[in-house]
């Protein structure tokens, strides 16, 4: 959740109508920006584009560099100046939540894999699938604790599968997943990627309960086709 609320916050803040003009502007430059650049080219005061264009760092929209623009260096050269950017990382929200960024780094590691050693690419899509949900079944692992109760490896795997977009919920001892993260891609590709879907669960589920969980296909209307279920 801390994740979502990061994403929608930096989006919120393209809604103030200074401030968006600030980010076009800045992100149109083919170099970094001072605060007189920015104020200029989005017709708004100096001191304006200040707050504004330091709340679009804040919300990580914006990075900032230091340089003398004068292009002197040394004594006398003056103190550099405060330059602002578009930050790299990517923000991005849909509801409900979608992984699309994932399915795409399954497929090409499964597609690189088949290009080097052959194959199909099909199975090295499941172990590309199967390697990222090993990797969650640890967090899940070191979420329940050593030792962990049925309950806390029921709750780590929830919280494990809410942070990537599947929706969780508890039904008796069975978790059902109402949101598919790669819905459309499931739509079009059902078999590919509810396979990919149930490799990843599936790994998950062994590696963080202990084979406690169970992870199987059951596709139902609007809901993940993979359902847990503890054994």
């Amino acid at each position: 959740m801390d994740d979502f609320a990061r994403r929608v916050s930096g989006v919120g803040a393209l809604a103030e109508p200074v401030r968006r003009e600030l980010y076009l502007f800045v992100a149109a430059q083919p170099e970094p920006v001072s605060r007189d650049q920015a104020a200029e080219g989005a017709g708004v005061p100096r001191h304006t584009a200040k707050f504004h264009l330091d709340k679009l760092v804040e919300e990580g929209l914006l990075a900032t560099t230091f340089r003398r623009l004068s292009g002197r260096e040394g004594p006398g050269a003056g103190r550099p100046s405060k330059l602002y950017e578009r930050c790299a990382d990517e923000v991005s929200v849909t509801l409900p939540e979608r992984r699309y960024d994932l399915a795409g780094q399954l497929m090409a590691a499964a597609i690189d894999e088949t290009a080097r050693d052959g194959g199909s690419v099909l199975d090295a899509l499941g172990r590309a699938a199967r390697e990222e949900g090993l990797v969650l079944g640890d967090e899940v692992k070191g979420d329940a604790g050593p030792r962990a109760s049925r309950q806390a490896v029921l709750g780590a795997a929830q919280r494990a599968l809410a942070a990537h977009g599947y929706e969780p919920r508890l039904q008796g001892d069975t978790i059902m997943l109402a949101n598919c993260p790669f819905h459309a891609l499931a739509r079009d590709h059902t078999e590919l990627v509810c396979g990919m879907n149930l490799a990843l669960i599936d790994a998950l589920a062994d590696r963080g309960s202990g084979s406690r969980l169970s992870a199987r296909l059951d596709p139902g209307a609007d809901r993940c086709c993979v359902v847990l279920t503890a054994r």
